[in-house]
C-alpha cells in the first residue's frame, strides 16, 4: 500500500482536482446560503458527480443524501469535510472503510491526528484550504 500524502503544492491539488469525478460532500447542507451547499453547487456546476452526506436529508441539489460516507454505494474520490476540527477523526476513521483517493478539510479545518491516520492508510490528504478557491485559482 502506498504512503497518502499531505498535498501543499500547487501541482499536487490541480492534480487530484483533474483527475477526480466524484465528490462526497460531508456535512452538506440543504440551506443555499450555507458554504457547504454553495460549494456543493459550484463543483457540480463543474461537471463533478457530487454526493450529499447529511443524516436526516433524503435529497440536495438534486442528488441522493446519505446518512454517513460507508451508506455510499460507488467509490468516492475525494470526501470533501464541513465539520469542526474536533470533529474531524470518526469521519477520517470512517473514510478508511470507503478508501477515497483524498480527505479535503475545508479552510479553517486542520487536524494532525486525522490527517496522519489517514496518510499512513494511502489515502492523501488537504487541510484548511476550501476546494471551491483551489479548483478555481487551478483549474478555472
Amino acid at each position: 500500500m502506498h504512503q497518502g500524502r499531505i498535498l501543499t503544492d500547487d501541482a499536487q491539488i490541480r492534480s487530484l482536482l483533474m483527475q477526480a469525478r466524484t465528490i462526497a460532500v460531508l456535512g452538506a447542507s440543504p440551506k443555499p446560503a450555507r458554504d457547504s451547499y454553495r460549494v456543493a453547487r459550484y463543483l457540480q456546476d463543474r461537471g463533478y458527480e457530487i454526493i450529499p452526506v447529511r443524516p436526516g436529508q433524503k435529497e440536495i441539489l438534486g442528488q441522493k443524501a446519505y446518512p454517513s460516507l460507508e451508506r455510499i454505494p460507488g467509490p468516492v474520490d475525494i470526501v470533501d469535510v464541513f465539520r469542526r476540527a474536533e470533529q474531524m477523526m470518526p469521519h477520517a476513521r470512517e473514510a478508511l472503510r470507503i478508501k477515497p483517493r483524498a480527505f479535503w478539510m475545508q479552510l479553517g479545518i486542520e487536524n494532525e491526528a486525522a490527517a496522519r491516520l489517514l496518510t499512513e492508510n494511502g489515502i492523501d490528504v488537504v487541510m484548511n484550504r476550501c476546494i471551491q478557491i483551489e479548483h478555481g485559482r487551478l483549474v478555472g
